[in-house]
């Protein structure tokens, strides 16, 4: 989640932690502009798949307010 503006970004990574830092080092350009950002959501999985169903169910309306429900 972007602290700046409260943006909430999904994806899916080998190593979120590796992935957050170049979110916050300004990598990406969709998230630059957003920066900073903090992980309050993580779901692992056993395999591609099925993270990237989950990816695409987070990505939609009704996961993106299931998200949203889930922000401290």
């Amino acid at each position: 989640m972007s602290e700046s503006c409260k943006e909430i970004y999904v994806g899916m990574a080998r190593s979120a932690v590796k992935r957050l830092k170049e979110h916050n080092a300004g990598k990406n350009r969709y998230t630059k502009g957003l920066r900073p950002w903090k992980l309050f959501f993580l779901e692992s999985f056993p395999d591609w798949s099925t993270e990237r169903k989950r990816e695409i169910y987070l990505k939609s309306g009704v996961g993106k307010e299931f998200l949203k429900s889930q922000v401290p």
